[in-house]
């Protein structure tokens, strides 16, 4: 959700250049100026020396401070490592335009901010600190050229602030309240990541795909982590199914090898078959590795991909107008490299989908654009599924995300997040809020934006058009329609196109959610199964599991050792005739 109609106040004073944009200021509400008046708020000037970077940088400067009682004393803690969080230290952002080393950018009360305007910051002692995510021009072949943040596929290079080439300031300690300029110099530079080595359990693809390449105008890559079954080497010529568990971590079925996994982990729970009560997965990470190693475990392949874009760490592997043919680059290019170079069955019925949050929208999305490709999906907890349902918004009739009308002259807010047991967290305002101090034209690298770039339309400047005005609320009625007509609200997608997916679907979908899901999630899920209860023609066997009482959104209805058996079942249940799944039910 991550060529905007609004664009946000990010005033800002330029001194010895004119390499920052500035626009109008915003201040603090007219309630609150008298009572500020005898707090001066602080003032800050970045810089960054040659010695850093040479050539002139184009990126968001985001100063952050932290209260001294969250960082502590020990300088283990920045403010840099609390931040990106809606629930972390204050931010004040502004763009930099080809801002040359050694210039001066001014953060001031004028910058946008979180969660408060700079004005209304209480006094008092903070650790302060800048980074700078770096943009790249990029050329793409739709004749569009930006400024984005680019990486290189992987999510070690797609959280913003902490990707190659990105660049921060040591911490000062300083007092808010006196009005004090505080100078901080951009000497660190971000290193390149690194990547875990192949080993006898795990190999690592990094394939660049010609399609995102084109449309790019740079190389483009697509990962994949492979976790090979026990005696994959010694059975030369067998061919196995695939599991391709979706997700934004690097490790398929949560697949620890026993040097990788802690000893205060193994010592904790040794012989123990504790299970995490918020997730569902074991506590003893040897678990997962035991059973891949047992004599009765089916054998399969399964695969993490890693496909981080310059808006979000995951393309949702969808084709979109802003981000390019992802959808294309995994189905077309990726997933036939794959079965290549290892021996996979490259047959529908041995090919299967997981996936939660993002990647339970990913996998049912696959499974609706693909459905002849898939033999099944287990659709964990999906981000929004049903457009009437984007999390509480409905955005094809509310005109409004912040609020909820209750009478003429009252509202209510409208939340993003809440506790298990139903105690809100974070209102839909913040987290716009919050996203818009992290990047302006949709570059928050965040959740709400990452949204938008997937599913909505391109603005005549190249970049996503925002469903909603960020500091106000209002929602485009065009940018609702156009998510809906191009099939990214999945709901009415699979209502429109029912009578040709419905039998091939068949068997195939499966639904999970906690009941109290923190991002409402669970609502989407809800429309789905009163949809799915009333087809014909066929009527849907698909079939749905809810985490009861209270269970939220790290929920999972089996531990990974056991979802590794149900899926071994499936493919081995499904298998046509003739296939010789005994292959790899070996010892």
């Amino acid at each position: 959700m991550r060529n905007r109609i609004f664009r946000a106040a990010l005033g800002v004073t330029l001194v010895g250049t004119l390499g920052v944009a500035g626009v109008a200021a915003w201040s603090a509400p007219k309630s609150t100026r008298a009572r500020l008046a005898e707090v001066a708020p602080p003032h800050f000037e970045v810089s960054f020396p040659a010695t850093t970077r040479q050539k002139p940088l184009t990126g968001r400067l985001v100063v952050i401070l932290s209260k001294v009682s969250t960082t502590g004393t020990d300088g283990r803690v920045t403010p840099r490592m609390l931040s990106p969080s809606f629930r972390g230290p204050a931010m004040y952002a502004i763009d930099l335009d080809q801002l040359s080393p050694g210039r001066t950018a001014v953060v001031d009360q004028r910058a946008i901010g979180y969660p408060t305007p700079m004005a209304q910051l209480p006094a008092g002692e903070y650790d302060v600190q800048a980074r700078v995510d770096a943009y790249t021009q990029v050329r793409r072949a739709d004749g569009h050229t930006i400024w984005v943040h680019t990486n290189d596929g992987t999510v070690f290079q797609a959280i913003f602030g902490s990707a190659e080439g990105d660049l921060y300031s040591a911490v000062k300690r300083i007092r808010v309240g006196d009005g004090d300029t505080t100078r901080l110099s951009l000497d660190s530079v971000m290193p390149p990541a690194t990547y875990p080595p192949d080993t006898k359990w795990y190999k690592h693809i990094k394939f660049q795909s010609s399609r995102l390449t084109r449309f790019w105008g740079r190389p483009m890559y697509i990962h994949a982590r492979v976790l090979l079954p026990k005696g994959y080497d010694t059975h030369a010529t067998t061919r196995y199914p695939t599991v391709y568990t979706l997700g934004h971590t690097w490790t398929p079925l949560s697949f620890e090898e026993p040097e990788g996994q802690q000893a205060a982990g193994r010592a904790e729970f040794a012989s123990s078959d504790s299970i995490n009560p918020v997730t569902g997965f074991d506590r003893d990470p040897t678990k997962m590795y035991e059973a891949w190693n047992s004599d009765d475990y089916p054998r399969f392949i399964a695969v993490t991909l890693q496909q981080a874009t310059p808006y979000f760490p995951d393309s949702y592997s969808v084709n979109s107008v802003n981000q390019g043919p992802y959808g294309d680059a995994v189905m077309q290019e990726m997933i036939p490299h794959l079965e290549k170079q290892f021996r996979m069955i490259g047959k529908p019925y041995a090919r299967h989908l997981e996936g939660a949050s993002t990647s339970g929208w990913q996998t049912l999305a696959l499974m609706l654009r693909n459905p002849d490709f898939f033999g099944g999906g287990w659709i964990l907890q999906p981000d929004p599924i049903d457009f009437e349902r984007y999390q509480l918004v409905n955005i094809h009739t509310d005109t409004n995300a912040f609020v909820i009308p209750k009478a003429p002259l009252t509202t209510t807010e409208r939340y993003f997040m809440r506790t298990v047991d139903g105690q809100p967290l974070v209102t839909v305002r913040e987290m716009s809020l919050y996203e818009e101090v992290l990047g302006s034209r949709g570059r928050s690298g965040n959740q709400l934006a990452a949204w938008e770039a997937i599913y909505g339309p391109i603005g005549r400047d190249g970049y996503p058009v925002p469903l909603w005005n960020k500091l106000t609320g209002t929602i485009d009625r065009d940018v609702a329609s156009y998510m809906r007509d191009n099939g990214y609200d999945l709901l009415a997608d699979a209502k429109k196109n029912w009578g040709t997916l419905g039998p091939k679907l068949q068997g195939k979908l499966r639904f999970f959610t906690g009941d109290m899901d923190q991002f409402y999630l669970n609502l989407a899920v809800y429309s789905w199964e009163e949809f799915l209860k009333s087809t014909a023609n066929p009527r849907s066997d698909a079939t749905f599991t809810y985490g009861r009482p209270m269970k939220g959104h790290s929920w999972h209805a089996w531990t990974w050792r056991q979802f590794g058996r149900e899926v071994g079942a499936v493919i081995k249940a499904n298998a046509p005739p003739g296939e010789n799944t005994a292959a790899w039910h070996y010892r």
